[in-house]
């Protein structure tokens, strides 16, 4: 790493004077001291952007201050337009790849139908090679079977070639088709039962209806069908009746999405501080033909918009040609410019790939955000598509053997721990404007979450954040003495032990009339063995927040006597680790499985928290409502229909509340001073 200045504006020693920086459109690269280009980026006003990389250190993203610091030099070049800068920024980050550039990583090798009308007898192959000159490709397809089913219904119809080279050679030298040229599922051009000519057509129709022209091909086989009945050809008619029926049942695997002429991508995307999930929709004559997921890793901290922009020169840097309209969940701040980079590319594409029927394209493509309609609900189905493959994604990276094991090292090299975190517990507070404070601690034994060790925590009283977490963890590390109490004798005052430390499970047993039964012998049994479950220290303790949350768990560790935990907490905006006494956080690698770990449990100390959080609150406005005479459970729960929420409710005058159905104005005013008597 160069060395980093120290001077009076606390940035870097290459920084630029700002009078050295032109004002116009380009694109610029960050180097290292080996000169590898390290990131690449494109600006409207370059003096502008560039400005923002040398603020003093202290005050950068945890990220960017990484990639500026690793960095040795700056450099420029200026071009004529902002189309032109996204043209080059493209073509440099395909040449360098930049490490801090956002990284796609896409480990499925789809399946696609592909015709190849480069070749004198087109064949209709399924592969995976994106390479074939001058090959139509339909997809991808999730599963191969898929595809296998379409093609074998599609031959009934338009029986192109779908043999091998080999095949094909064997059939023109001995004068016999192979089998499917004798059940009707090839022309059979091997051995001139068709010319070339016809067979090509044969092929392009093949193309145009795989393309969204089905409707017009099911209309013209049954004009067809019609016409030879009506002059007695059955044979004819049956054939053109057993074509409708194959191309129908075709048809029936894509769904129908949209109207018949629409052709849309429809992308969907959910991201978190390292990685994000894409969806990708491809509807082609208002049906789905196709879904193609990848993952993005971000190294640097970028919005949604700027998301957009690099998933779709990813999607479309190969010779997937855009349609006409783009769906995308936000639209880049360059997205006219955006828009005219995909044009030329679908014109390039339209010009590069073979002849095909019909008429040419006008290249002009369109992003939008759909906002109502078929079009807005497919793009949510996209988003939540996404948004479970980030989860399932990080659940994969989080629970496979060899990932966990190379976390956890990672993490006790990072922390300097004797062993590695075998045990690690998390804890989080919750609370609603300084009401109904929780907290919650979930556990996670060798890399993998111990649900039926979590522990909900009621807070009677707190001034702040950094209090309720002393008093938590005060709490929890009493069970760690010699002489560890029982699950009821660490309880805040005016607490039950039903809400100190109940398992995500539950364990809420209720009183039988079975006189055989001893409950209290019951209850005290499951209450020992919670405590027992309770007591088994962690080798890592970790806290949601920074250094203030980590000073307030080191005193109640300092206060309590326990020895031999390791603690730690993490900071959400710049996933900072951070140790005690420490003035400079732990910066986990970036996309690294340890990272990935510790962020997994505190979200999921998070999720916790939140959900006995809100079942705390709609308990309690529940109960406070319910002690207004007049107002039974059917009126409460047309109030807090009304209003939405209870922040809502609590903001109403009596008279809002009397426009409630079922509240007259003497209830109305009853709420109102029972809500607000504080």
């Amino acid at each position: 790493m160069p060395p980093v200045s120290t001077t009076r504006t606390d940035t870097v020693s290459y920084r630029p004077k700002a009078g050295e920086i032109p004002t116009q459109p380009g694109v610029y690269r960050f180097r290292d001291a080996n000169r590898r280009v390290l990131y690449v980026g494109k600006a409207k006003n370059l003096r502008a952007r560039l400005s923002n990389y040398f603020q003093p250190l202290r005050s950068l993203h945890e990220r960017t201050r990484r990639m500026v610091t690793t960095a040795n030099s700056v450099e420029w070049t200026v071009v004529a337009s902002e189309f032109e800068a996204l043209q080059l920024e493209y073509t440099w980050i395909k040449e360098f790849n930049p490490p801090f550039n956002v990284q796609f990583r896409d480990d499925k090798s789809y399946p696609y139908l592909a015709v190849t009308l480069g070749d004198r007898i087109p064949r209709v192959m399924v592969t995976r090679n994106r390479n074939l000159k001058d090959a139509r490709y339909f997809g991808p397809y999730t599963k191969v079977w898929a595809i296998r089913d379409t093609v074998d219904l599609m031959l009934k119809a338009f029986p192109v070639r779908s043999c091998s080279d080999g095949v094909y050679r064997r059939a023109e030298l001995t004068g016999r088709p192979c089998l499917l040229g004798d059940i009707g599922k090839c022309a059979a051009p091997c051995v001139g039962r068709i010319s070339p000519e016809d067979h090509r057509e044969l092929a392009e129709d093949f193309v145009s209806f795989m393309a969204g022209n089905d409707s017009k091909y099911i209309r013209e086989l049954t004009e067809k069908m019609k016409h030879a009945a009506s002059t007695l050809d059955y044979e004819a008619a049956a054939r053109h009746r057993d074509a409708i029926q194959a191309l129908e049942a075709a048809m029936g695997k894509s769904a129908v999405v949209l109207h018949e002429n629409v052709d849309l991508d429809a992308f969907g995307i959910a991201h978190d501080e390292l990685a994000a999930a894409v969806q990708q929709f491809i509807v082609r004559g208002g049906r789905i033909r196709g879904v193609r997921s990848w993952v993005v890793d971000k190294e640097l901290d970028i919005e949604l918009g700027e998301l957009v922009e690099t998933v779709l020169q990813n999607a479309y840097e190969g010779s997937d040609a855009p349609p006409r309209e783009i769906i995308v969940p936000e639209l880049p701040e360059d997205a006219s410019e955006l828009e005219q980079w995909l044009m030329a590319r679908r014109v390039e594409a339209d010009e590069a790939g073979p002849v095909r029927r019909g008429p040419k394209s006008t290249g002009k493509v369109e992003l939008r955000v759909a906002q109502r309609g078929d079009k807005a609900a497919l793009a949510q189905t996209a988003e939540m598509n996404a948004k479970n493959a980030l989860i399932l994604y990080k659940t994969r990276r989080s629970s496979d053997f060899v990932a966990r094991s190379k976390a956890l090292n990672d993490i006790q090299d990072a922390l300097g721990m004797a062993d590695a975190p075998l045990r690690m517990e998390c804890f989080d507070v919750s609370h609603l404007s300084g009401t109904n404070i929780v907290a919650s601690m979930v556990v996670f034994e060798d890399g993998l979450p111990r649900k039926d060790q979590y522990r909900r925590f009621s807070i009677p009283e707190s001034t702040d954040d950094t209090e309720s977490i002393y008093q938590v963890i005060t709490r929890r590390l009493a069970y760690l003495k010699d002489d560890a109490p029982g699950a009821g004798d660490v309880l805040g005052a005016g607490e039950s032990a039903e809400t100190h430390d109940t398992p995500e499970t539950g364990d809420d047993r209720e009183s039988g009339d079975d006189p055989g039964i001893d409950v209290d012998a019951e209850l005290a049994e499951a209450a020992e063995r919670r405590r027992r479950k309770f007591s088994y220290p962690p080798n890592l303790l970790i806290v949601d927040g920074g250094q203030p949350q980590v000073a307030a768990a080191q005193r109640a560790l300092d206060e309590s006597g326990v020895t031999g935990i390791q603690l730690a907490g993490i900071a959400k905006r710049l996933e900072e680790i951070w140790l005690p006494d420490s003035d400079f956080p732990v910066i986990l690698p970036r996309n690294s499985d340890a990272l990935f770990l510790v962020q997994r449990l505190r979200d999921e100390a998070h999720r916790f928290a939140i959900t006995y959080q809100r079942a705390r609150r709609k308990r309690d406005i529940t109960s406070v409502l319910g002690e207004i005479p007049g107002l039974g459970p059917a009126r409460v729960k047309e109030l807090l229909k009304h209003f939405g929420s209870v922040a809502q409710l609590r903001q109403a005058t009596p008279e809002q509340i009397a426009e409630v159905r079922g509240v007259g104005p003497t209830t109305a005013a009853a709420v109102y001073e029972r809500l607000n008597a504080d």
